[in-house]
């Protein structure tokens, strides 16, 4: 696997300006991208309004988007977590 180091802004959480690997996403099985979106889109979606849309609706977005390349999943080496930001 190639890995690519990039700086991600900081979310509103971090002080701090992440450093990381983009994961290409034919790298990541299933399983481990649906909980990667599962996980994404219960933490960024909590506070925000639901505008009508299901669990399994904003997961589908999520990965459609990755899908079409205007989001991809980063691993950031300080946390050692994976997030997903727009590309």
């Amino acid at each position: 696997m190639s890995q690519t180091e990039v700086t991600i802004v900081p979310d509103q959480q971090n002080d701090y300006a992440e450093k990381g690997v983009v994961v290409p996403l034919d790298r990541i099985s299933p399983d481990a991208l649906q909980k990667i979106v599962e996980e994404f889109v219960t933490r960024e979606w909590s506070e925000l309004s639901d505008g009508g849309y299901s669990m399994d609706d904003k997961i589908a977005q999520v990965l459609q988007q990755l899908k079409e390349n205007r989001a991809k999943v980063v691993f950031d080496l300080a946390s050692e977590t994976c997030n997903i930001v727009p590309a």
